[in-house]
């Protein structure tokens, strides 16, 4: 496929919604995915914290 412009770029040859809308879900995903492992790391940095400081109270 040959864009002579821009708009033609955008509108990705009538399937501009489908294309735009299926990068968009990407980076959505994406982004959830960053920000649940970032979650997920200050919980086992906190946990690895409090077993540092009372060694004893582990729950296995």
């Amino acid at each position: 496929m040959i864009w002579r412009n821009v708009s033609d770029f955008l509108a990705m040859g009538g399937y501009a919604l489908y294309v735009w809308g299926s990068v968009g879900m990407f980076l959505a995903c994406l982004a959830g995915e960053w920000l649940a492992l970032g979650w997920r790391r200050r919980e086992l940095l906190r946990e690895l914290r409090h077993a540092r400081q009372y060694p004893g109270a582990g729950g296995a």
